[in-house]
């Protein structure tokens, strides 16, 4: 016994460790264990997520749609460790640096910048943005999406996939947009976007002034201006699989699945863990 102890000594001298420390290392065995179990429970709900939303998705997002879809709680530093011990790592954006850093501030004058970011008025209907976006799909064929957003609510109000950048595009988004709210919008409602050909034409304008829509527009260069659609555009992105896609068909069936998983399941924290459209009505019922 006496060897023992000087064998357990000159081990722990030799690794660099206490002796008290070996002995609370030995003592935490069973804990250790039990940990292990634990996490190999827990991560099997986490590894279910991930995979059915494409690995497209991080610690908070599963964090919520636990809560939501399961009621499950788990704190998302322990989803986070988890996700990095058994190596779950999501497919999505990496922030740019230098995009963060970006300032334009030259000012352009066809239409005033009435929002000022003051995007989220918590009132859904008041504050719609819109934008274009382009999508590459089969080989090399090209399609452009036009979205509005609600901003209040984060949700896609309505849509439109196009082949051709042609002011058509723009045009058929403002009749979906009347059909989508009933032909009943806000009473202040805005429009924001930037300052794209589409949306300086002069007949879009008169468009947008029939149904009773102020326009707004970002200062010319500065994509801040329009932040959460540009930051929509990012997410559908990252969460959308017409890069495969042989046809437009494919590619609008595409855009339909996920702009529906956005606005009916996708929970976001700034929503209060709510989904768009559980947020919208959640609005309408305060």
């Amino acid at each position: 016994m006496h060897q023992l102890k000087k064998a357990v000594s000159y081990l722990c001298k030799l690794a660099g460790v206490s002796r008290s420390g070996y002995y609370d290392w030995v003592k935490a065995a069973p804990y250790r264990e039990l940990r292990e179990e634990q996490d190999g429970l827990d991560i099997e709900l986490i590894r279910n997520i991930f995979i059915s939303k494409k690995e497209k998705v991080g610690a908070l997002q599963i964090k919520m749609i636990m809560e939501n879809d399961y009621s499950a709680v788990m704190n998302h530093k322990k989803i986070r460790r988890l996700m990095t011990k058994y190596n779950l790592l999501a497919k999505i954006r990496r922030a740019n640096p230098y995009r963060k850093m970006a300032k334009a501030t030259k000012e352009h004058l066809t239409c005033p910048n009435l929002l000022k970011r003051k995007f989220n008025q918590e009132v859904p209907g008041k504050v719609l943005l819109t934008d274009i976006t382009y999508l590459y799909y089969g080989k090399g064929q090209k399609a452009y999406l036009s979205c509005v957003k609600d901003a209040a609510t984060k949700e896609i109000v309505t849509y439109h996939l196009s082949t051709s950048l042609e002011m058509d595009i723009v045009y058929e988004t403002l009749h979906k947009l009347k059909q989508a709210v009933c032909h009943e919008f806000h009473p202040s409602v805005i429009l924001h976007s930037d300052q794209g050909f589409h949306y300086t034409n002069p007949l879009f304008q008169r468009k947008v002034k029939e149904l009773g829509i102020t326009q707004s527009m970002s200062r010319k260069g500065n994509c801040w201006d329009n932040a959460p659609m540009e930051s929509f555009f990012g997410h559908f992105k990252d969460l959308a699989e017409y890069k495969t896609c042989t046809n437009l068909t494919d590619v609008k069936e595409e855009i339909d699945r996920v702009i529906e998983e956005y606005n009916e399941h996708r929970y976001q924290r700034g929503l209060k863990k709510m989904a768009p459209v559980q947020y919208r009505d959640h609005l309408l019922a305060i």
